[in-house]
């Protein structure tokens, strides 16, 4: 059965001496696997639309198992993001980061388009940290682990968060923070980007710049909630803090 789908590559694996396996993020199917043949070969016709970050439509043979893919047309390649090894670090982990939160052919349109639009504005320069933090917030739904960001998690308030508890998993109002001792204290900015991060639609983004101390609280708070409740490790990751702290010398 021939099957046509529009797909960005969130993996490649290199099979053999000339084939590479492709895992492609779907709109209509969600993750699949199809096998490029001669992909490794520079002259091979399907080798430009068989890397990392390829967005394109792809047309494949499905049989038992890994489809062969037949076709590929690129619609956008993110020539910025790929040539610009900190912009780059930023996507491979973005991509990891859908690759491992993510079944097999499950489909989630609206992910697909997070994951486009994400890729799209590290390609035009959005500040990298922002889309980053905006997309971790979002994938906690994705991965079943959502913490309380309406309320706080112990009395149910309303009243602006002033701690974020990894242990309790959500925020904190003035009155239940001595709950958790060692419940990350927020800032009211910080408190009120965590709850927007997750509720906003990135076609509505435009240019955002943070501090860089706000910066630093949305990335310890999320960094120890993924560490504690995703069971994730990922390469991407530490190799990007690795080109943080390159960046801060």
């Amino acid at each position: 059965m021939i099957q046509k789908i529009e797909g960005i590559v969130i993996r490649t694996t290199d099979y053999g001496e000339s084939n590479k396996i492709l895992t492609i993020f779907s709109r209509e199917l969600g993750k699949i696997g199809v096998m490029s043949r001669g992909a490794k070969k520079p002259k091979n016709r399907l080798s430009a639309a068989s890397q990392l970050f390829i967005y394109g439509t792809f047309v494949y043979q499905q049989n038992q198992g890994l489809g062969t893919l037949n076709q590929a047309d690129i619609v956008d390649s993110f020539r910025e993001v790929r040539s610009d090894l900190f912009r780059a670090s930023y996507a491979t982990y973005i991509v990891e980061l859908t690759d491992k939160l993510t079944e097999e052919r499950t489909r989630n349109p609206y992910l697909f388009e997070l994951l486009y639009q994400t890729l799209y504005y590290l390609n035009e320069g959005i500040d990298s940290d922002v889309l980053l933090r905006i997309y971790e917030v979002k994938m906690l739904a994705v991965a079943g682990i959502k913490p309380e960001l309406d309320q706080c998690v112990s009395c149910s308030s309303t009243d602006l968060p002033v701690a974020f508890s990894i242990r309790h998993a959500g925020f904190l109002c003035s009155r239940c923070s001595h709950r958790d001792e060692k419940a990350y204290r927020l800032s009211a900015h910080t408190a009120r980007l965590l709850r927007l991060f997750f509720y906003i639609d990135l076609h509505r983004l435009g240019q955002i710049s943070l501090k860089k101390e706000t910066k630093q609280e949305l990335k310890e708070v999320l960094t120890a909630y993924y560490d504690e409740y995703s069971g994730l490790r990922l390469k991407s990751k530490r190799f990007l803090e690795q080109m943080e702290r390159m960046g801060d010398l």
